[in-house]
């Protein structure tokens, strides 16, 4: 007794130090991320009001937008996708949950066996007595009513890490999820008011034909009073047809932009409601970025990045527990007889409890690699989050000089407008008197149509910058 109890100590002293060994020889260096953030976006602008905490609806202020806003937060696939994803990550937590608790098993088991007489079992059973005068049955049948359980010891949370990294993972999962909503909101606003351009264009475009169609007209009647000829006809037909052909790639742009709607949002093909005569009198309030900061609470990509941080900061340390010995300990209880009406007797009672502690030793390149391998994955967690950090930062730039650059544009081009308006009167009543040709008129027209055109395109990328300033603040998913 004495002699197996040193066994026993020196066995114990053996896994303890190879244990130890096993920590000493993979140490933990964890890469931390820079969060130095600049301290403002733009000089002078250190005010922490933040358009980001403001409800999109009252953001936009649109109803026929909030409308399909509305139907693509239930209908939209992708983002029906991401939710059954989420579904399934949340399983994950709750299988990992489940493997660092005791695993109890309850069952029922027969069989009967019939063993050779000249085997080692059969003479057994030949020579031995079940009960006094009463031989082994044959064919010898047994029955059994027994609980089992396992259970490995989570000594060095090496499971439970495991599963809170599968925790944090889940809940980056929704984060990731919020970033897909303030996606899908930026880009059926930006569809949205896509469309509405395209109808400003196409009303546009035929104000135009009815004027270059009077220009026709009255050019004809030149020629019939011989003060022109058919080449100044030919030249202000041909515009004509130019600019009527313009309206088929705005109506099928109109038609592409819709069926792109309706597919963000989850439904077939119809007309999508909208005030179109507002977009260019749409007003731009003054729309506050906060301060660098802010966007570690606000942008849901971000908030999901650091949450994969910190999941593979877990992963690490649980790869690290695959050094250290591990404890498994077994038990059973049940009843076991060859026959069933003896199953319940005290005689029948089965029971039996078990222990071991395990270092590793042979594979340990094996657990290394994992080790090294999560290693490696932390410091590429680390780099992804600086990544998101800097590209958030500077989405965030990009948006408020492009609002504040298309916004001078835009002024600009109102003037531009307004002035080439002026030039094709002037023009039209210099050439009833014969003091302009009919070049000038017919470049007059030309400038115009393409000013006007293009007033509209900066005007709708002056409101895009606004959607896409919202979402780069991390606007839109609360």
């Amino acid at each position: 007794m004495k002699s197996n109890l040193i066994h026993i100590k020196i066995g114990v002293f053996i896994l303890l130090t190879l244990g130890f060994w096993s920590c000493k020889s993979s140490k933990i260096n964890f890469k931390e991320p820079d969060q130095n953030l600049p301290v403002q976006f733009q000089e002078a602008m250190v005010d922490s009001a933040n358009i980001a905490k403001i409800d999109w609806r009252t953001y936009f202020g649109d109803e026929n937008l909030s409308k399909l806003i509305d139907t693509a937060l239930v209908n939209n696939q992708e983002l029906n996708i991401v939710l059954q994803e989420i579904a399934i990550s949340k399983a994950e937590v709750l299988e990992k949950q489940g493997e660092y608790l005791p695993f109890v098993d309850i069952g029922i088991a027969a069989e009967t066996e019939k063993v050779g007489r000249f085997t080692r079992n059969g003479a057994v059973e030949h020579n031995l007595l079940i009960d006094e005068d009463k031989e082994f049955p044959e064919p010898l049948s047994d029955f059994k009513l027994a609980a089992t359980a396992s259970w490995e010891v989570d000594i060095w949370r090496k499971l439970r890490n495991a599963k809170d990294a599968t925790q944090l993972r889940y809940v980056a999962q929704n984060e990731g999820k919020n970033f897909l909503v303030t996606q899908l909101i930026s880009e059926i606003a930006e569809s949205y008011y896509e469309l509405m351009a395209l109808d400003n264009l196409l009303i546009t475009i035929n104000q135009n034909v009815q004027i270059q169609q009077t220009a026709l007209e009255n050019m004809r009647l030149l020629k019939d009073y011989s003060k022109a000829n058919q080449l100044g006809v030919n030249r202000f037909e041909a515009q004509l047809l130019n600019t009527k052909n313009q309206q088929y790639a705005i109506k099928q742009k109109i038609t592409e932009t819709e069926n792109k709607l309706h597919f963000l949002i989850g439904s077939y093909p119809t007309t999508i409601s909208r005030n179109s005569n507002e977009l260019m009198t749409m007003k731009l309030d003054s729309l506050q970025a906060g301060i660098p900061s802010q966007m570690l609470e606000n942008r849901p990509d971000i908030r999901q990045a650091e949450l994969e941080m910190a999941a593979a900061k877990l992963d690490v340390k649980s790869a690290k527990a695959n050094f250290y010995p591990k404890l498994d300990l077994k038990a059973g209880l049940g009843y076991q007889a060859f026959n069933p009406k003896f199953l319940f007797n005290p005689e029948s009672l089965i029971y039996n409890i078990a222990g071991d502690l395990v270092a590793p030793l042979i594979n340990r390149k094996g657990i290394k690699a994992q080790f090294n391998k999560a290693s490696a994955m932390q410091i590429q967690s680390v780099y992804a989050y600086q990544k998101t950090l800097l590209n958030a930062y500077t989405d965030v730039l990009n948006q408020l000089a492009k609002l504040n650059n298309y916004s001078e544009s835009l002024n600009v081009k109102t003037k531009e407008v307004e002035l080439l308006k002026q030039s094709v009167n002037i023009a039209n009543d210099l050439f009833k008197y014969a003091k302009a040709d009919y070049v000038e008129v017919l470049l007059t027209q030309e400038e115009v149509l393409d000013a006007q055109m293009e007033l509209i395109e900066t005007k709708l990328e002056q409101v895009n910058a606004k959607v896409q300033l919202y979402r780069a603040l991390g606007g839109g998913w609360r």
